[in-house]
């Protein structure tokens, strides 16, 4: 079961992470200018936005298992009708569609997987549920890319068909049926306030991320964000007030949920970041093509698979709060080494640094999202999937809003004009590593009792 849902998982990231390579492709064939397809992803994101905070009130209303096999469905077809695109509008309603499905795909598939399990059973769970997330964002880019110069950009959708159908029919062989559902009632003013913040968030951080392009819009983008952030924060306060509220922040009750939220954001927003900083670094810094830009990221993805199979003995030998330190260390003074590549740093140098990033990344997202759940009881799985993807979805529009500014702000400073330079790439992952360090002081909370929930598992191995 939990396999079936991390392929869907893995289906859904990838289709977010492959399209931003085609984009010149598909805005040639369509007859437009590539930044006016920018709204296909603006469109997306903000679709998953209205309906993830009703992921947990639409299950309790009508199943988790019939919720999810709908979203695939939905997933499924906006994909489809993606690739018949003949213009940008279709195009941007189809992604929309898309977004829709999407948004329900996350917080479910992870709820799904976590219901009635023992807490030691967990960290093996998230282990597998947590490589879509690790991989996609790496192999999306290169992978976009080759099937868009080998072949067309439709086949980045197209491919999405044969993995939903089968999804689809896994679902409904593996897993299994809901119990009676427990409709509640709808809390319209936790909705709207809950749609309209982040909507008004992620779209602030989406021109941020482009404000630093030929008429970016500056003043709006700190205006949504910050009106977004005011929306959110009453939202919460009205949340916690209500007894029928429509996300409950009972997770938040829980220390590690809420230290792994706190960190995990943090860090999310760094090691999200460096992927997308990365593509750029090879191909605006060092002079590279966009296929050999692609290949380069390669020890990364290795990085990231080759710590998968012993994740699990990791976190059981040494505990989260040492695993979280150790690795995000590593993790930041692996982004912070970035700043020294240069045209004549050796490839063996370069692709070891970039195979440890690859470990230290995995590791770190793998020991965040299991801590965030490892606590929680059963009946606040729903919630607490649905706040942990919220979270995700929020750190990564802020990491990749972070890099592009901080490449905006080191241009101006040395009044560059065109392309990034080199020396802006190195101010940007700078950056980026000082967000990743400031992670490091939530994880010096991670209580030590924690470690108790998982010890069971390995005493029985």
């Amino acid at each position: 079961m939990t396999l079936t849902i991390a392929a869907v998982m893995f289906m859904l990231l990838l289709d977010s992470t492959i399209l931003n390579t085609s984009l010149p492709s598909m805005a040639r064939d369509l007859g437009v200018q590539p930044l006016a397809l920018s709204a296909t992803v603006t469109a997306y994101l903000l679709a998953s936005a209205v309906v993830l905070p009703l992921a947990s009130w639409l299950a309790d209303r009508q199943g988790m298992r019939r919720v999810f096999v709908l979203a695939i469905g939905v997933f499924t077809l906006a994909s489809l009708l993606c690739a018949l695109a003949q213009t940008p509008v279709q195009l941007i309603a189809a992604r929309a569609l898309q977004g829709l499905g999407g948004g329900l795909l996350l917080p479910l598939g992870r709820a799904i997987a976590l219901r009635g399990s023992r807490p030691q059973d967990r960290i093996a769970i998230t282990a597998l549920l947590t490589w879509p997330v690790l991989f996609a964002p790496v192999l999306g880019p290169p992978l976009g890319g080759f099937i868009t110069t080998y072949a067309s950009w439709h086949w980045n959708f197209l491919l999405n068909v044969p993995i939903g159908l089968a999804g689809l029919w896994l679902v409904q062989r593996w897993v299994p049926a809901d119990g009676p559902p427990a409709p509640r009632p709808l809390d319209r003013a936790g909705a709207v306030g809950a749609i309209a913040g982040l909507c008004l968030l992620i779209s602030g951080l989406e021109w941020a991320a482009r404000a630093a392009e030929p008429g970016g819009a500056r003043l709006q983008a700190a205006a949504a964000t910050l009106a977004g952030l005011a929306c959110l924060a009453w939202t919460a306060g009205h949340l916690r007030r209500t007894p029928q509220p429509l996300l409950s922040l009972a997770p938040f009750g829980w220390r590690s949920f809420r230290i792994a939220a706190q960190g995990g954001t943090l860090a999310s927003m760094s090691v999200q970041a460096t992927p997308f900083l990365l593509p750029l670094l090879f191909q605006l810094g060092l002079g590279k093509d966009a296929v050999t830009a692609g290949a380069m990221l390669l020890p990364y993805f290795l990085g990231n698979l080759a710590l998968k199979s012993v994740t699990t003995p990791i976190l059981t030998r040494f505990g989260f709060r040492r695993v979280l330190l150790v690795a995000g260390s590593a993790s930041v003074l692996c982004i912070a080494s970035f700043a020294l590549v240069t045209q004549h740093t050796p490839w063996a140098v370069l692709a070891t640094l970039l195979a440890l990033a690859g470990c230290a990344r995995s590791m770190l997202l793998t020991a965040n999202s299991t801590l965030m759940m490892i606590e929680l009881p059963s009946a606040q799985m729903g919630a607490g999937s649905s706040l942990s993807a919220i979270t995700m979805q929020v750190a990564s529009a802020m990491g990749v809003a972070v890099g592009a500014l901080a490449l905006a702000v080191a241009g101006q400073l040395h009044a560059a004009s065109g392309a990034a330079q080199l020396q802006d790439f190195h101010v940007a992952f700078l950056t980026v590593a000082v967000v990743g360090a400031l992670a490091l002081w939530q994880y010096r909370r991670v209580p030590g009792d924690v470690d108790v929930a998982v010890q069971p598992r390995a005493s029985a191995g």
